[in-house]
């Protein structure tokens, strides 16, 4: 199975995340010769409030990765069902335009009563993707609350989605979940709101901690339309090198060190 998963077919990778998420016996040894391939794909972890668009974001998101030739994965935490306990499929569903791509590979998983926006079985979905070759790993969180921030033991970077009309935008932007943040999105920019989300969140951040000398950016998005998503990448990417994500293609790496410009 390895070896067809290292060869690109991708019913072997289906079969050995199945595998890995039910932790039969053969998901010990098969992570194992995961692992000696893994650790040279770039995981950006997608979190934020329930509807504030994660998931046509993370669409749009691939779409401009499948533009710069990279193969994608998309681990996609969906809320589990009451009665089954498997995951509801409603981020599959909304990235049906890739069903015909082998270079994108979608993974929907329950949560399963995990509360920290991940479910347990994440970390060794993401090690079997990166030893399939997938250079790009997105991982969408369920819906997320204040102090849900699980995500970011997973991912190099970490993008938090945020809207206008919320309510109390500074409520939602309090400790955990803002902490954790390394690119802040303001989504449906096309809403009236947009500029007070970005003054909040930059007038947050006078208050915590720098982090690594990287001050998080904040982007301005309509997923619906795709626009402002090559400046989330590229910014998402530059995050990567300057905080020295262990993941970062080298290729990547040296092409931004050259072309950077200050934030």
């Amino acid at each position: 199975m390895l070896s067809r998963l290292r060869s690109g077919d991708v019913r072997a990778l289906a079969r050995a995340l199945s595998f890995v998420e039910s932790g039969s016996g053969a998901a010990d040894a098969l992570l194992r010769g995961c692992r000696e391939f893994a650790g040279h794909s770039l995981r950006v972890g997608v979190t934020g409030p329930p509807g504030a668009g994660k998931s046509t974001l993370v669409d749009q998101m691939v779409r401009w990765l499948r533009e710069q030739g990279q193969s994608v994965a998309v681990v996609a935490v969906d809320p589990s069902s009451p009665f089954t306990g498997g995951a509801l499929l409603g981020d599959r569903i909304r990235m049906q335009g890739f069903a015909g791509d082998d270079e994108v590979f979608i993974r929907s998983m329950a949560s399963r009563g995990a509360t920290g926006g991940v479910t347990r079985a994440a970390e060794d979905v993401c090690t079997v993707m990166e030893a399939a070759g997938r250079e790009t790993i997105l991982i969408e969180t369920v819906g997320v609350g204040q102090d849900e921030v699980d995500v970011i033991g997973l991912a190099d970077v970490t993008v938090l989605v945020l809207v206008p009309g919320m309510g109390d935008e500074v409520q939602s932007l309090k400790a955990g979940v803002m902490e954790v943040a390394d690119v802040f999105v303001v989504n449906k920019s096309d809403r009236g709101g947009a500029e007070l989300v970005e003054q909040e969140i930059v007038a947050m951040q006078g208050l915590a901690a720098n982090r690594d000398g990287w001050v998080p950016p904040v982007v301005r998005t309509i997923a619906t339309t795709g626009e402002g998503v090559p400046q989330l990448m590229e910014t998402v990417r530059r995050c990567a090198v300057e905080k020295g994500a262990r993941r970062v293609s080298l290729d990547d790496a040296a092409r931004l060190s050259e072309d950077k410009e200050p934030l």
